[in-house]
């Protein structure tokens, strides 16, 4: 996913799909102008639609990607009774780490604002040019939120039906309660289930990878419209909306983390960063949790020294279910483009946006981009126009690229904290596993 078959990476015919469509966008709007009748036909009946096939494929995999993958997450954890204190640490753990990544990145963006001062009638024009590509996400999204019926909403009547009309949270709670349910039935046809919904979640993710190689041409043609429509404008908010998002990430992966690490896993923060270097090198290289795995497991067994048991379980569940970076992102996101389309978020729809944010990183897939369709899907359910996502489209590569590092990192340090105290069972002695 990385790469072409050409050996060219991915993220650099994205960085090259920015820069011409940014570039060309510029020149004509400074040159010629976003009223010119042949760049309104151009916006509207090629580069328009074309971007906006790309934002309907990743809308389309939603649903499925995301029930296979809270499904999976939570059977993994195995028999829950047997489970005791070290699930209910990991468990315990996880919510508290995302819950103060994404409080850092909504403080960062509320107090920073990275998205105020566009002109109102240039972004209602921008919705006009992709309303198409997510209306039936939009029709479908709650106009307000109310604490107590918030919570009463939570629990579908009906699964089907909540996942026919698009109300994605009502859907992954149906997920969760059904990979709980999954983890309680241990029969051959249980089993045979999870294996099915592994298969499920793996088809998935090959399909995102299949439309995240559309990313180029799309990316092209959504940068054109928006520099065509904005004009420079638009860099300076893509620029406060990095910087906003990075800072916040910086702040979480600093300060949160090193202290979770000296107060809670009795380790050295200096120490344990010098061992986990290669898994964060990994990760910020290839974007994926999934694939940055097997050199966490290396480096918590070998460089660390937890517990093999411990650290298998809780990094194998973490690189699903533990995605601080990925909750951190997708609520600066969204405040971002609410901020952007001049929409204002009352605390209570944001407080519903932090609770979605940490339930959508249980149920993210551990690749490039698996965060997207989730932004897509909080963004209407707070009443943000979907389609703004494709803003930050041309510099969500490097931002995968920060957030996956804190993703993994974040999945150390739980390990590195639940083992605390805990040893493995005595065992026969085996022969060393080959690196």
């Amino acid at each position: 996913m990385a790469t072409t078959k050409k050996g060219v990476p991915l993220h650099v015919l994205m960085l090259m799909g920015f820069l011409i469509g940014l570039g060309v966008g510029l020149w004509v709007n400074l040159n010629i102008g976003a009223d010119a009748p042949w760049v309104q036909w151009v916006t509207t009946n090629v580069t328009g639609p074309l971007g906006q096939i790309f934002l309907r494929l990743l809308f389309m995999l939603v649903l499925p990607l995301l029930f296979s993958a809270l499904v999976i997450g939570v059977a993994e954890m195995g028999d829950l009774k047997s489970l005791g204190r070290v699930g209910w640490k990991t468990l315990l753990l996880t919510i508290v780490l995302s819950a103060m990544a994404v409080a850092i990145g909504l403080g960062m963006v509320n107090w920073l604002r990275p998205g105020d001062g566009v002109d109102p009638a240039l972004a209602q024009r921008l919705l006009v040019d992709g309303a198409a590509g997510a209306q039936s996400i939009i029709q479908n999204a709650p106009q307000n939120v109310q604490a107590g019926q918030f919570f009463l909403d939570l629990i579908p009547t009906n699964a089907v039906a909540a996942a026919a009309d698009n109300q994605i949270l009502q859907f992954m709670v149906f997920a969760l309660l059904f990979g709980i349910g999954l983890v309680m039935v241990r029969s051959p046809a249980s089993d045979q289930l999870q294996v099915t919904m592994t298969g499920v979640f793996e088809v998935m993710m090959k399909l995102i990878s299949l439309v995240i190689r559309l990313a180029p041409i799309a990316i092209a043609c959504l940068m054109f419209n928006l520099s065509v429509l904005f004009g420079w404008d638009l860099l300076a908010r893509l620029a406060a909306f990095v910087g906003v998002a990075v800072t916040a990430m910086a702040i979480h992966m600093f300060i949160v983390y090193p202290i979770a690490v000296w107060a809670l896993g009795g380790l050295s923060p200096f120490s344990f960063f010098a061992r986990v270097r290669e898994p964060m090198v990994v990760a910020f290289s290839t974007a994926s949790s999934n694939a940055t795995l097997p050199v966490s497991l290396r480096a918590a067994e070998t460089e660390l020294n937890l517990p093999r048991k411990i650290a298998r379980f809780v990094l194998t569940v973490g690189a699903t279910a533990n995605q601080n970076g990925t909750a951190l992102f997708e609520g600066v996101t969204v405040l971002f483009l609410a901020q952007f389309f001049g929409i204002d978020l009352t605390i209570g729809q944001q407080v519903m946006v932090m609770f979605v944010c940490i339930l959508g990183g249980i149920g993210t897939a551990g690749v490039p981009a698996g965060s997207l369709p989730v932004v897509a899907m909080i963004l209407a359910m707070v009443g943000v126009p979907a389609e703004g996502i494709g803003l930050i489209l041309g510099v969500d590569r490097f931002l995968d690229m920060c957030r996956t590092t804190l993703n993994v990192t974040g999945d150390l340090v739980v390990a590195t904290v639940v083992s605390r105290g805990e040893t493995d069972p005595v065992e026969p002695a085996r022969a060393p596993v080959a690196a």
